[in-house]
């Protein structure tokens, strides 16, 4: 009795087991299914990490060539706003006081590009906005420092 007893319990683990594990072919192929879509979705989440680090790196390096580039124009635009200035001393009371202002509002200019260059973050998305803007003012600077030494030549 104990054997028959033992032997319908270990059938029917056996069976329940097998119940339990077995799965259709239809729920098979569902399970992988949704194991593809997720591995799909993991792949393009790492996909979009990458290339939004490498966008940030080409950000920066372009930043620091952008930076190096404007410090020069600032530092040449100083140095010619300087000599400026020594000329000036050279002229007239009258003409001297037009050009003291004109020269000081360019001094102020410079310096104010200057300022926003260095205030700006490397990682505000207006970047294209702010770097054609400050390009517009350097050149716009650059081009009356040149307009302002060509008319006033002696």
């Amino acid at each position: 009795m104990k054997k028959r007893l033992l032997s319908v319990g270990v059938l029917l683990f056996v069976a329940g087991f097998i119940v339990i594990s077995c799965q259709t072919p239809s729920q098979k192929l569902e399970d992988a299914k949704e194991k593809i879509v997720d591995a799909k979705e993991k792949l393009n989440t790492a996909k979009n990490d990458s290339l939004a680090a490498l966008v940030k790196m080409v950000n920066a390096e372009e930043w620091k060539t952008f930076k190096a580039q404007s410090e020069l124009k600032i530092d040449n635009n100083k140095i010619r706003i300087d000599e400026l200035k020594i000329k000036m001393k050279t002229t007239d009371k009258v003409t001297s006081d037009f050009f003291a202002k004109k020269i000081d509002s360019l001094q102020q200019r410079n310096a104010g590009l200057k300022t926003r260059m260095y205030n700006y973050e490397t990682g505000k998305t207006d970047w294209e906005s702010f770097k054609a803007e400050f390009t517009h003012d350097m050149d716009g600077l650059s081009n009356a420092l040149k307009e302002f030494t060509v008319n006033n030549k002696k």
